[in-house]
């Protein structure tokens, strides 16, 4: 058997700190102060309730609320969890996030790509990752088809990002998984929470499956304080403000005569003129997401950033463009 390679991500890489980091789609715009600050005051001395009540309260019914050390751990659990409850296929978005058939190559599961809901036709008991909005698109559908009898995980990682539209409906009895750290800009706190719609041998195995104090003192402070009144209301305006920035910046690369393809959240696909521009833009100290991994050589996917990034953007861009001519 060849051996698994590990997937691609955005962010930080083994070279110099970038001065601009277009590739994650994480929000710029940082944590809101309250949030912040309870993280930064969370008690390191002591290990949190293993079991987490208390904070399974906050975030749901208690007997549904699943924690999860960040969306990753998760996919990873969920998949086994869903092996030893009988899937032997799994659907993944394509393109999509890596892990979701990473994941289920590891266990030796079939894994079945699609493009569109239509596409989705299992043959055998299977496992669905519906990404919504999907990353690396940023793409929505306007409903998901009912797919009863297969279990379907609802990733909504990039649901608190979402610019435009409304969320579609969702498969009646799917799990949802929650990654609360992209919106607020920590995604160095690996925290997120899967809930569940029924306590059945999913959920069991599942639950079974955690490791130890799965969250930190730290994800426990930032996930107590996600569902904040004030929370949400900064994370309000913060979309405000990233509808700006997007506009704007995909006025800049238009003009730049990039490719773009639709996107409802703050990050989306693009094409620059020349397929190096990349590496040649991470030479300058500012990083995109190459998108060959997600099997779209030649495209990038970019994240809105503040005015000042965008500046630095075009001036690299037109100095590239200059040592070409």
């Amino acid at each position: 058997m060849n051996p698994l390679l590990l997937p691609e991500h955005g962010g930080p890489d083994d070279g110099p700190a970038a001065t601009f980091d277009f590739s994650t789609n994480a929000s710029p715009l940082g944590p809101p102060p309250a949030l912040l600050a309870a993280v930064q005051a969370a008690d390191r001395r002591a290990y949190p309730d293993p079991a987490y009540r208390a904070l399974r309260r906050l975030l749901g019914d208690e007997d549904l609320v699943l924690p999860t050390a960040g969306g990753a751990e998760g996919i990873r659990r969920l998949t086994l969890a869903a092996m030893l409850a009988g899937r032997r296929e799994v659907w993944v978005p394509q393109p999509g996030f890596g892990d979701y058939a990473q994941a289920a190559q590891a266990l030796g599961l079939a894994v079945k790509p699609y493009a569109q809901p239509a596409d989705i036709a299992p043959t055998a008991p299977a496992l669905v990752w519906i990404c919504e909005p999907c990353n690396p698109t940023g793409a929505s559908v306007a409903a998901w088809p009912d797919l009863g009898g297969h279990l379907v995980i609802v990733d909504r990682a990039y649901e608190p990002l979402r610019l435009q539209g409304d969320t579609p409906a969702l498969p009646p009895g799917a799990w949802q998984l929650h990654c609360p750290n992209k919106a607020l800009g920590l995604t160095g706190i690996r925290a997120g929470y899967a809930v569940a719609p029924a306590a059945d041998d999913m959920w069991r195995h599942a639950l079974s499956l955690a490791p130890s104090w799965v969250l930190s003192a730290e994800g426990v402070a930032m996930l107590t304080h996600w569902l904040d009144d004030d929370t949400q209301a900064w994370l309000a305006q913060a979309r405000a403000t990233l509808r700006d920035w997007t506009a704007a910046q995909r006025a800049l690369l238009a003009e730049l005569d990039w490719q773009q393809r639709p996107s409802r959240t703050h990050f989306w696909l693009a094409r620059p003129p020349r397929p190096d521009y990349a590496l040649r833009l991470r030479e300058r100290a500012l990083r995109l997401r190459d998108a060959t991994s997600f099997g779209l050589p030649g495209w990038v996917r970019v994240s809105a950033q503040p005015p000042a990034a965008q500046q630095a953007l075009q001036q690299a861009v037109l100095e590239i463009e200059g040592e070409d001519a």
